[in-house]
């Protein structure tokens, strides 16, 4: 039992240290350009304006770029203004009442007042009541004045220019995470076809909680979609592919449709197993052809193009739902109108609206055996 529980603790941290090693290989770009805004920005203030240890220029550089693409222009006007008046109102104050408890007080009350007067957001009221506290207790140097100030100043524009230069990850990250949903989609449809054939009730339970550990997928889709967005939003560089990231955008719902359909069938299949119900050989079939549909759905969003070209295979398994003999067996019953469910939903995909996808299908079959 230790030995187990030993190999449990290893795989574990296998698992933990590769998913940090996936999350930092996803963040190295924004981990270089901090760094690289932060050199750049102490470089300007300190060669090239000659303040002596300008910190507040990387600080404000790198605060204000993060490693998230999400309101990243947003993020560098709050943190710049928020920064810049955060030490000009500090550097002021110093000047003329020094620093101590009470001046402290008076001077984050007043730098937050400045900056809820302006409008500005969280981050902005935070960094300028932050940056306040740090000049006035760590800093209280009168002669400095307006050179840290300055320094915010020039740390903002770095992280301004350095905001605009994007690589293009993020931007075909949106329709590989779209191939990935669908690739889980055609794996559980296939698991799910081999469950109707063999009516294991072990495997069926299994699949089942596979298909409710997806939820993930989804969420990183959408979170792929907005970085993407914004990443076109905040670089005029690549403002030619909004359209196109807009179109994928569009996806997430009809994937977390497709997806949120396919463990129902999932669900039914291995309620059904689990029951000893008997599964019609063709509703089986049908769950292989959709797997089949799902993957040429998956490949031309891998292709970076828009699924149209799968539309006629969806159509033609559609179609063949009409045509399968119908079973005594309840849930065999439920299982059907399932697949047909997912033919809908995968036809959504392929860039037809609600009322065209449902139309699509043929009236459910009559006939029992």
């Amino acid at each position: 039992m230790e030995a187990g529980r030993l190999d449990r603790m290893r795989a574990w941290g296998r698992t933990s240290l590769g998913a940090r090693l996936l999350r930092l290989r996803a963040k190295r770009w924004q981990i270089a350009q901090c760094a690289l805004a932060a050199g750049a920005a102490w470089f300007l203030a300190a060669d090239v304006l000659g303040h002596d240890t300008p910190f507040f220029a990387p600080i404000a550089a790198v605060v204000s770029l993060g490693t998230s693409y999400g309101q990243r222009l947003r993020r560098v006007v709050e943190v710049t203004l928020g920064v810049a008046i955060g030490v000009f109102i500090a550097d002021l104050l110093v000047i003329q009442i020094g620093s101590g408890a009470w001046q402290l007080v008076l001077i984050v009350g007043l730098a937050m007042t400045t900056a809820f007067l302006l409008d500005g957001g969280q981050l902005f009221v935070t960094q300028a009541a932050v940056q306040s506290i740090v000049v006035s207790t760590l800093l209280p140097d009168p002669s400095a004045a307006l050179t840290r100030w300055t320094d915010a100043l020039v740390g903002g524009a770095v992280a301004l220019v350095a905001a605009t230069v994007v690589p293009a990850a993020p931007l075909r990250r949106p329709r590989e995470q779209a191939a990935l949903v669908m690739d889980k989609i055609a794996e559980l449809l296939r698991a799910a076809s081999e469950v109707m054939v063999t009516g294991e009730a072990e495997r069926g339970l299994a699949l089942l909680a596979d298909a409710r550990a997806t939820d993930h997928l989804i969420r990183e889709l959408q979170s792929a979609a907005d970085e993407g967005m914004s990443v076109v939003a905040s670089s005029p560089f690549r403002v030619r592919h909004r359209d196109n990231l807009r179109r994928v955008s569009d996806l997430v719902d009809p994937l977390d449709r497709t997806l949120r359909s396919t463990r129902v069938l999932v669900r039914q299949t291995a309620i059904t197993a689990y029951r000893h119900g008997a599964v019609p050989g063709s509703y089986a079939r049908l769950a292989l052809e959709l797997a089949d549909a799902a993957d040429a759905v998956a490949a031309e969003l891998a292709a970076d193009r828009m699924a149209l070209a799968a539309r006629p295979q969806v159509l033609a398994v559609g179609e063949r739902t009409g045509q399968v003999e119908r079973s005594e067996v309840l849930a065999a019953e439920v299982i059907l109108a399932q697949l047909r469910s997912i033919v809908v939903d995968l036809l959504l995909l392929t860039g037809m609206d609600e009322t065209e996808s449902t139309d699509a299908l043929p009236p459910p079959p009559t006939t029992t055996p």
